[in-house]
């Protein structure tokens, strides 16, 4: 009977080596994947065997046989899962209340996660990035260094004069502020942008410089720096969304507002004259304040005494003109008895404070007295002496 394997080997259609003979309790081995037999190519076992061979040092000791073979094919299946567990273990990572996940397969953005314990497929297939999205980060644009600046890596780059802006009334002045910043959407931030705080430098001179330019330089300096904080961060905000950047502009903040070094001297020369006419103004003002009121206080006062002089007059004169004229009417109707009335009045009038002395003929044959008390007069009680004179001899 022909072999059908068409082998040499004793119609084993595995192929026979060296030891290669199947034993009894061992089960029938795959034919390789050359379909040959013992002229073909290396099966899987022989490959096999010939990498337990070189690994046998590690796992077996150098010991040979069936048992060592068998302890081989352990070692590099704890081997293997040891490899599986720890390539597995790459996907885990872990998420800072303070970050998000941003998963990357093959360098593409996958998905977004949240703070916790997290698994993504193992390197090389997916990797994370964990930018913090609640950190505020803080930009300080201007010539003049702070602490911080200094410490920086740009401390030494020669920013002067950058930030020299022309107000609205074609002054200039020299703007140090600080911008406030965090990562709004992670994706955007890390895919969009190429150098994050470089854009938002130029974005915030641009938007400064865009508001200063429709402020006065006064208000620059004084009342107007709110506005100008809120203006700039609203208008960083909208570029900054127009260029789908990510990032969310927190606060700007104005850290000094000065006119250039170069005319430093002669606008503060001007400031102080510009003080010295707002006191003068001042005071002026306090004094137009002060004289003001007095003088009209006095012309109210003096018209009303004039217009209260005008009602008496008026008054006067009416009550004159009416007590005439029901003196002439009563004379029309009643002449004697009115002209008699009259001088009678007016003799009481004439005489009401007058000194008198009434001496009544009657009273004494001579009608002269001898002896007036001139002292007694005042008192009325020299009427009386004179009503009354003494008798004398001649009188008998």
């Amino acid at each position: 009977m022909n072999n059908p394997w068409g082998t040499g080997n004793g119609g084993n259609p595995w192929g026979a080596g060296s030891g290669g003979g199947r034993r009894p309790e061992e089960p029938p081995r795959r034919p390789s994947p050359g379909g040959g037999g013992g002229s073909g190519g290396p099966d899987l076992e022989d490959l096999l065997r010939q990498l337990q061979q070189k690994l046998r040092p590690f796992f077996a000791g150098g010991a040979g046989g069936g048992s060592s073979a068998g302890s081989g094919r352990q070692g590099l299946l704890l081997a293997g899962l040891v490899f599986l567990l720890l390539w597995l273990s790459t996907g885990l990572y872990r998420v800072q209340p303070d970050q998000q996940g941003v998963v990357l397969r093959f360098g593409a953005y996958v998905r977004t996660t949240q703070p916790g314990l997290r698994f993504h497929l193992p390197y090389p297939i997916e990797s994370v990035k964990l930018p913090y999205v609640t950190r505020e980060n803080r930009l300080e644009i201007g010539s003049r260094p702070t602490s911080e600046t200094r410490r920086s890596k740009d401390a030494n780059r020669d920013d002067r004069g950058t930030n020299i802006m022309l107000t609205g009334d074609e002054n200039l002045v020299d703007i140090d502020f600080t911008v406030l910043w965090r990562i709004g959407d992670p994706e955007k931030f890390l895919f969009r942008l190429q150098d994050p705080e470089k854009t938002i430098q130029m974005v915030s001179q641009s938007a400064m410089r865009e508001i200063i330019g429709q402020t006065a330089i006064q208000k620059a300096f004084t009342e107007g720096r709110n506005r100008i904080e809120i203006d700039v961060q609203s208008l960083m905000q909208r570029l900054l969304d127009e260029y789908q950047s990510g990032i969310t502009i927190s606060q700007v903040q104005l850290q000094a507002v000065d006119p250039p070094s170069q005319v430093v001297d002669a606008f503060n020369e001007v400031q102080r004259a510009r003080a010295d006419m707002e006191r003068m103004a001042n005071e002026a003002e306090g004094y137009r304040n002060d004289i003001l009121p007095r003088a009209r206080g006095e012309a109210a006062k003096f018209r009303q005494d004039a217009a209260a002089y005008r009602e008496q007059v008026i008054n006067a004169a009416k009550g004159d003109a009416e007590r005439y004229l029901s003196v002439y009417n009563a004379y029309k109707s009643s002449r004697e008895v009115t002209r008699e009335r009259m001088y009678l009045e007016t003799m009481e009038q004439v005489l009401k404070n007058a000194r008198k002395v009434v001496v009544d003929p009657s009273a004494s044959s001579h009608g002269v007295v001898p002896y007036l008390p001139l002292n007694g007069l005042g008192n009325g009680s020299g009427g009386a002496l004179a009503s009354n004179p003494p008798k004398t001899d001649g009188g008998r």
